[in-house]
């Protein structure tokens, strides 16, 4: 992606305090203890908080039917006074309201969507629309208050920060500097919108992955598909979050010596084991930002951003 074209990225307006968030549950059921845990605490930093009617919904695998689920989200988009969405916990079934929501005008006034895994599909869509969202921990995480660091980094970039992230390094770090659009999420999720309008795997970006409960192979054909795909060789770089609750197979103990041998044929740097993904220490990342990642020997790796 050209440098033109990043400079086309919107950042919605960060939050003051009186500030309008809408909790809403676009893919599944959710205890209304985790979404009012969650709304005590953005009201204590100073925002107003509303509950979209089918956030603590249920039928059958979702918090609603797809019409309800569309319906608290579109009201949310297109509600003037509300500037930020944040999801209540992710599942599966934002894919369903994909094709409806992209027919809605987002850059007119883009609000700030939060979540991460299957909310994904989400970050997708702000993407094919240019829009910077944040991929970060949800309800069950914000409850437990501003003192936790995730909570505290996430409040400071919907205010408008744009600080830098130091996150440990890795047995397998491969060093080196990066700058490039920052994009990803749940890697099997984001998997399924290739070749679509909603496909996120470009050349040239920076790129970051996590995922739960998949087997070894499954990620490696994932990546197979994206080196077929002809991004996976053409990455400014490579950020490997947390692949958790896997077996080890024949092939691999860990995944990521499987990622580790994927992209051994390329120069681009990568970090390992970053603090992203279904784990108790989720860092929230400013997706479709323009960043420098500098992966290092020295004990920390950065992700800086840029200001345009």
């Amino acid at each position: 992606m050209s440098d033109k074209e990043q400079e086309k990225t919107i950042f919605p307006k960060p939050l003051k305090e009186g500030d309008l968030i809408v909790i809403c549950s676009p893919a599944g059921p959710i205890a209304k203890e985790k979404v009012h845990g969650a709304r005590d605490v953005l009201e204590a930093q100073g925002w107003c908080v509303r509950i979209a009617p089918h956030t603590l919904g249920k039928w059958g695998n979702y918090s609603g039917t797809d019409q309800e689920r569309y319906d608290d989200l579109v009201d949310a988009l297109l509600d003037p006074e509300v500037r930020a969405i944040v999801c209540s916990r992710g599942g599966y079934g934002v894919v369903h309201l994909m094709e409806r929501l992209s027919k809605l005008d987002l850059t007119k006034d883009p609000k700030w969507i939060v979540g991460f895994s299957d909310i994904s599909a989400l970050h997708a869509l702000m993407s094919s629309n240019n829009i910077s969202s944040v991929h970060a921990s949800m309800a069950a995480h914000i409850m437990l208050g501003a003192d936790d660091p995730d909570n505290a980094a996430l409040f400071a970039i919907l205010r408008g920060a744009r600080e830098a992230v130091a996150f440990p390094s890795s047995l397998y770090d491969r060093p080196g500097i990066a700058t490039g659009r920052l994009i990803g999420g749940n890697l099997a999720v984001l998997a399924d919108l290739i070749d679509t309008r909603f496909d996120v795997f470009k050349p040239g970006t920076v790129l970051f992955i996590e995922d739960v409960s998949e087997p070894i192979y499954k990620i490696e054909r994932i990546l197979y598909q994206l080196r077929l795909k002809g991004v996976l060789p053409n990455l400014a770089g490579l950020i490997v979050g947390r692949f958790t609750e896997y077996k080890a197979d024949n092939s691999y103990k860990t995944m990521e010596q499987m990622v580790s041998d994927m992209v051994s044929p390329y120069s681009y740097p990568v970090a390992f084991e970053a603090p992203v993904g279904h784990v108790d220490h989720n860092i929230p990342l400013i997706e479709n930002a323009k960043v420098t990642l500098k992966v290092t020997t020295a004990g920390n790796n950065y992700l800086i951003y840029w200001n345009s």
